[in-house]
């Protein structure tokens, strides 16, 4: 088994990334996760422009997080186990107003994100 094929990145989604049909559609497969929140965050929501992505996930308007740094803000979500690649398909996902950091979530955990472009 290569690295790639090792589920040892953690991804954080508090949007459609959760959707059964977006998971089939980017990685091939459903994904099991877990609940968790963001800490320290605040969700809006983002008109997609992107024809491909809102015909995958169904929805002209995606939700996006932006840091507070107050840590009494939280976003509900599911962190994923995922591969290095399938990180690399949720990165071709997702739009350009969005770009991956790593945070901390509730549980202590650090997982990869998306959030709003220069917001994270």
């Amino acid at each position: 088994m290569s690295t790639d094929d090792a589920r040892d990145q953690a991804l954080f989604s508090y949007g459609t990334l959760q959707d059964a049909g977006v998971q089939r559609a980017t990685f091939g497969r459903l994904l099991h996760g877990e609940a968790d929140a963001l800490v320290g965050y605040r969700r809006s929501a983002l008109k997609i422009e992107d024809a491909q992505v809102v015909a995958i996930s169904g929805q002209a308007h995606h939700p996006i997080v932006e840091r507070s740094d107050d840590p009494a803000d939280r976003v509900s979500g599911t962190v994923f186990a995922i591969t290095a690649e399938e990180l690399r398909h949720a990165d071709a996902y997702e739009v350009d107003a969005y770009q991956r950091v790593e945070a901390p979530l509730a549980s202590g955990r650090r997982a990869w994100v998306y959030v709003k472009r220069n917001g994270g």
